[in-house]
């Protein structure tokens, strides 16, 4: 066998899809899925929300860069994939993170959780979210919140005086949150950059279904059974408001669409995806139920990712013409 032949007979890591665009072209959509987000960020949050969102990006594109140069290997920033998660960290930080965390959780996403482990589709856990837990390092600046309309000096991140308690702060002791379902729909609540509008998130997750950038079972089996337990366990009087708020507050729609599907993290098999997205919700309410932090999706997705080589092994389709073996063997 020559080295051509050898060369075709090659498989790469994953992710490994059907489809006729290149890794490029696939990240290109994940972005433009992100884009209402990302226009409501700057809506409610002022010019800050962008100044965070470029220096997100920037500092993961030159990690990236950065990293393959010093290692004497070929640049992949072409790829975009470091675009999608210094995105992704933005959206998950409240806009009043200091430009010095997002740069450290750049280059813990970009260096630490992907780059030596080989570089994209050889990391098990998503980068972003890796990121978000990591820079839990600094509590109090993860978790101050200002309302949407206040503006925050692009240069200082001190909002001492303008804090907001966010919908999940208040379902975590036991209440509704003050909010109608239509702000919290529309995204007029306190909370992380891309976190507010589930509307205009889930306009980018049609988006991506409709592009087959991603597929249903994940996201459904995530919603689905976070609306499930949250329907049958309410801690307030009404349980359809108490459902509708729980999936329309926090990181819950942007995770289920744009962190939990990730091709590297996510398992292959069909019934492996269900299980991963049923998975996540269970731990995502157990989480916000039972722990000290009101929200769960970053360590559910994260705790899941970790079992994905064994949910990979569920819903294994049967090779063809392999026959199963009898118990006890052949009588």
């Amino acid at each position: 066998m020559d080295v051509k032949e050898k060369r075709n007979l090659t498989v790469s890591v994953s992710p490994h899809i059907r489809h006729e665009d290149s890794t490029r072209l696939l990240m290109l959509d994940v972005v433009i899925g992100l884009v209402p987000a990302m226009v409501a960020s700057v809506y409610f949050f002022g010019w800050r929300a962008l100044c965070v969102l470029l220096v997100s990006v920037a500092s993961c594109v030159f990690f990236e860069w950065g990293y393959r140069k010093v290692m004497k290997k070929d640049s992949t920033i072409s790829d975009c994939s470091a675009v999608v998660t210094g995105v992704l960290i933005a959206l998950i930080c409240p806009v009043t993170a200091p430009y010095w965390m997002l740069i450290i959780g750049a280059f813990f996403a970009i260096v630490v959780v992907k780059q030596l482990y080989g570089g994209i589709g050889c990391n098990f856990l998503n980068p972003a979210l890796a990121a978000r837990a990591f820079l839990f390092s600094w509590p109090v600046a993860m978790t101050t919140w200002v309302a949407p309309g206040t503006a925050v000096h692009i240069l200082s991140s001190n909002a001492d005086a303008i804090t907001s308690a966010t919908p999940l702060s208040f379902m975590a002791s036991g209440q509704l949150p003050p909010h109608s379902l239509l702000e919290l729909l529309m995204g007029n609540t306190a909370g992380s950059m891309g976190e507010t509008s589930a509307l205009l998130i889930l306009v980018g997750g049609i988006y991506l279904l409709v592009r087959k950038v991603i597929n249903y079972r994940i996201p459904v089996s995530f919603l689905g059974t976070v609306a499930i337990l949250t329907l049958i366990f309410p801690r307030g009087n009404d349980n359809v408001a108490w459902m509708c708020s729980q999936l329309l507050s926090g990181g819950l729609m942007l995770g289920a669409f744009f962190m939990a599907t990730d091709y590297v993290t996510s398992p292959v098999t069909k019934w492996g995806q269900v299980v991963f997205g049923v998975g996540c919700g269970a731990l995502t309410v157990l989480i916000r139920y039972f722990g000290s932090y009101a929200e769960g999706v970053t360590y559910a997705i994260l705790i899941m990712n970790a079992c994905v080589f064994l949910l990979d092994k569920v819903g294994i389709p049967r090779r063809f013409g392999v026959v199963k073996e009898k118990k006890g063997g052949d009588q």
